[in-house]
């Protein structure tokens, strides 16, 4: 299984340093690019004051040479609002500058707002995608010159000059309350990233979701891959529960804000309004963990039964419940005792350290006969050396 996070990014409330909370996030991707997790997404919203970056390609681009070995992927690229011939060519580019380490999602648009203020129905976002995923994995594809109109756009013998860095990069599609994205991931044979996997409705549907990939895929003749399933949920650890809780007092509450007052999405709303209330709708839902590493643990597992067959990538959503030190905290602890349990990378030493376990007092007794052997032999040896003489 795969770790990463996904960074929408959330910076509640409104009216803090731009540029400091920017900072913030190039940091936190470096962090986890240091800690050895495996991806990042960055999220596109226009509107709000809350999610800040307008353009996740441009964030790539700039933190790719800030980094190593993680790797960054649109999460998402709201399609309606552009060219899919722009976004293809675009995304062979961050592929290229990259080298390898960028991937694509898609999605109709989370933010009512941004559609609204370029004259997009919100009714037409969902059915939009879909059309628009097929414009744009025919260009992707390189099958020849796309031809296509639309209200939005319109392309007329279209075809990119460019080409992915080496074997194409990962395609992703983001479910988060309709069928929507995994009709699509099922139909063109891409990744499904699930945002509301662990929602009280989205959990419940996991199994669900995925049933619609396998049935669209056969009837279009592709290949359902788990290993391409990402499922997104929010997650603060501590070294203890009540340390959790006392961490995520500096920013759950305007998260929460941000969600029933401010973002007009009703299928991504919390619930509560005190904040003990907050805390309860995370842990005894479902949806989250405020916790300890253990719980993380649970919280997985627990999806993975719920997939009914298990997924390829866990991404925390990146929620600046706690203050930078303590999220920080939380990112190291999830490296150090989460990630291992389920990539088996600490199975080789455990198991060194078990066998050493077992052969200490075999092993110890023999060291302490061979120094005495070793000693008793330098004093004869001594001795005799010196009656000769």
């Amino acid at each position: 299984m795969r770790f990463g996070i996904f960074m929408a990014p959330f910076h509640p409330m409104a009216g803090q340093d731009p540029i400091a909370a920017l900072q913030r996030d190039l940091e936190t991707v470096q962090l986890l690019d240091r800690l050895g997790y495996d991806e990042v997404w960055i999220g596109e919203h226009h509107s709000a004051g809350t999610e800040i970056i307008p353009d996740p390609f441009m964030f790539i681009s700039y933190a790719a040479p800030q980094t190593r070995h993680i790797k960054l992927g649109t999460g998402v690229v709201s399609l309606p609002y552009h060219n899919p011939l722009w976004v293809a060519d675009r995304a062979f580019f961050a592929d290229q500058l990259t080298r390898g380490r960028f991937m694509l999602g898609l999605g109709p648009g989370a933010l009512p707002g941004d559609a609204a203020m370029i004259g997009i129905s919100i009714e037409e976002q969902r059915s939009a995608l879909e059309e628009d995923t097929d414009v744009l994995m025919r260009l992707l594809r390189a099958e020849g010159p796309v031809s296509h109109e639309t209200s939005r756009y319109k392309l007329v013998e279209a075809e990119s000059q460019y080409r992915p860095y080496r074997d194409g990069f990962d395609i992703t599609v983001a479910a988060i309350a309709s069928p929507t994205g995994p009709r699509i991931a099922g139909q063109q044979g891409i990744g499904l990233l699930s945002i509301g996997a662990t929602s009280v409705d989205g959990f419940d549907a996991l199994g669900y979701h995925w049933d619609v990939v396998e049935e669209r895929a056969a009837e279009f003749n592709q290949t359902a891959n788990r290993d391409q399933w990402r499922l997104v949920g929010p997650m603060h650890i501590a070294e203890s529960r009540k340390q959790a809780i006392e961490d995520v007092k500096f920013g759950l509450n305007d998260w929460c804000h941000y969600t029933q007052k401010i973002l007009a999405a009703p299928h991504f709303r919390a619930a509560g309004e005190s904040f003990e209330e907050r805390v309860a709708w995370v842990n005894e839902t479902g949806l989250g963990v405020i916790g300890t590493p253990d719980d993380a643990i649970e919280q997985i597992e627990r999806l993975e039964k719920q997939s009914n067959g298990g997924f390829g990538s866990y991404l925390m959503m990146d929620t600046e419940w706690a203050n930078p030190v303590a999220q920080q905290r939380h990112y190291e602890l999830f490296a150090r005792y989460v990630k291992p349990h389920f990539q088996g990378v600490a199975a080789g030493p455990k198991r060194s350290e078990e066998r050493a376990i077992r052969q200490h007092q075999e092993l110890g007794d023999r060291v302490e006969r061979a120094v005495q052997a070793a000693t008793d032999a330098h004093f004869e040896g001594a001795a005799a050396n010196q009656s000769e003489s």
